[in-house]
């Protein structure tokens, strides 16, 4: 090959990644731009409740977008002491953790079966819970109500409980298949050869395999049952039994007139899902990735 035809294969070589990827340098602050318009979305409004809890009456209505001055604490102080919100906060933990329980244990028994196991309807099983995706609680809400109501499980807590587990698991189980299909085959048969059965090797080996998945779903089914609003409406009716979104409703509507308590209260609802929810992401970050990649 001549020192010609080498400069011009040299010329048609595509170029590499570094050099494309200096093509859209341009769009670095754009992107930024957009990064900061989003958090500022997001961010903002909750600063905005927080530090309006620390903010009398008087300071919200001089200057609504004000900072506390001086900082108030009787309106968390009066939240924090009374009996209702605690009980409030039990009864949305108790749900929230129920409800992540069985769609952690029922998800991955299930997609176990769809992903380890070769039977007549595997994939039309598969694609019956990704449909589901596309029906929210909404849509299926008036005849959940007449079956709880048949089933004599209105007005409790194991009435929210059970249709959260059932509507969570097309999540659960379309994030959890990729997982276990992606565990190689080589090690069941190992684990079969060394004498370890189908249950040994489910929960020996493809459970922790499987963690970063597990934690994606459990979180999600955690965060959604902590935030539910309208089954808990329709289903409690007992005050006693209220979880924190149903609480929120409650407080603001008695101390409508009390805008820096109601503040207060709807920040300290919402506080344990958010720090929940960020001590987690970069687990269901890791865990929605290696879904995609599976």
């Amino acid at each position: 090959m001549t020192t010609v035809d080498l400069a011009t294969d040299l010329s048609k070589t595509p170029p590499s990644h570094h050099e494309a990827g200096r093509r859209f340098d341009w769009s670095s602050p754009f992107v930024y731009v957009i990064a900061l318009i989003v958090v500022g979305i997001s961010v903002v409004p909750v600063l905005y409740v927080i530090l309006g809890g620390f903010r009398s009456n008087a300071q919200l209505n001089a200057d609504p977008a004000g900072l506390p001055s001086p900082w108030i604490l009787n309106n968390y102080g009066s939240v924090l002491t009374a009996g209702t919100f605690w009980q409030q906060v039990a009864n949305s933990t108790l749900t929230a953790l129920a409800t992540t329980a069985g769609v952690v244990i029922i998800g991955v028994m299930a997609a176990f079966v769809i992903a380890r196991y070769n039977f007549k309807g595997r994939d039309a099983l598969y694609t019956l819970f990704t449909v589901g995706l596309l029906f929210p609680l909404t849509v299926a809400i008036l005849p959940l109500y007449l079956m709880l109501q048949n089933l004599g499980l209105l007005g409790s807590l194991l009435g929210v409980i059970i249709p959260q587990v059932a509507f969570a698991l097309p999540t659960t189980i379309v994030i959890l298949v990729p997982f276990l299909r992606a565990i190689p085959e080589e090690l069941e048969d190992a684990a079969v050869i060394d004498g370890t059965g189908r249950f040994g090797f489910f929960a020996r080996i493809l459970l922790p395999l499987s963690g970063p998945g597990l934690v994606t779903v459990g979180v999600l089914a955690f965060v959604g049952s902590w935030n539910a609003y309208l089954l808990p409406l329709l289903v409690l009716g007992d005050p006693n039994a209220f979880t924190l979104p149903l609480g929120v409703q409650a407080y603001s509507t008695q101390y409508s007139q009390d805008t820096a308590a109601v503040l207060a209260f709807t920040s300290l609802a919402m506080l344990p899902a958010l720090i929940f929810f960020t001590l987690a992401e970069r687990r269901i970050v890791g865990g929605l990735t290696g879904a995609v990649k599976g």
